[in-house]
């Protein structure tokens, strides 16, 4: 039975050169598996690292109250960049404690380098001594000027008890009680018996 059980099981027998080219196979797949991890772009995580709720924030300085601002929703990013997806409001004190102007806008950007804030979708500041308002679509604040204002092309309305007052670029100081209009359109007065 010695040389005829030996041929009925083809797959068992191996030549002399069978070892080195299963190993040879072997190192090539592997070598192809280590390609294979190494192949892509690295990507880079760009969005926020920190989101906080329901924010409140408070600017003072020598202890005093300055400004206040609240938002739904703050995003942080690693830049310092602070970004307010949800809407933002900034409330402006005097040194008695009393209210001098609002900023809201449905959208609001805080470039920590710069110490700019940049307000979009009906942005909306209010005088409150002065009892005027502006109106716009995207508005600075620089902090460190103190100043808001709007690209020279970007329409604006403002009201005063009085007259309401169009056109396109605004510059005025941070409180909204010294403002100029760029570009002029229009002075309409506003009838005192239909005004709310």
């Amino acid at each position: 039975m010695g040389p005829r059980a030996q041929s009925a099981r083809p797959g068992r027998q191996r030549g002399p050169g069978a070892g080195w080219l299963a190993g040879g196979l072997l190192a090539l797949a592997l070598l192809g598996c280590e390609e294979q991890k190494t192949v892509g772009p690295t990507l880079i995580y760009k969005g926020p690292n920190m989101e906080s709720t329901n924010v409140l924030e408070l600017f003072s300085d020598s202890a005093r109250l300055q400004i206040r601002l609240t938002a739904p929703l703050e995003q942080r990013y690693e830049n310092g960049d602070v970004i307010y997806t949800k809407g933002v409001s900034v409330t402006f004190y005097a040194k008695d404690k009393s209210v001098v102007n609002t900023l809201t806008a449905h959208y609001g950007k805080l470039e920590q380098t710069k110490n700019l804030f940049t307000m979009r979708g009906d942005v909306r500041v209010a005088n409150v001594p002065e009892q005027q308002k502006l109106f716009t679509e995207e508005l600075f604040y620089d902090r460190n000027k103190q100043v808001i204002y709007t690209d020279s092309a970007m329409f604006v309305r403002v009201e005063t008890l009085t007259e309401r007052l169009t056109g396109y670029g605004l510059k005025a100081n941070q409180n909204f009680s010294s403002y100029r209009i760029t570009r002029p359109e229009g002075v309409f007065a506003i009838d005192q018996s239909v005004a709310p």
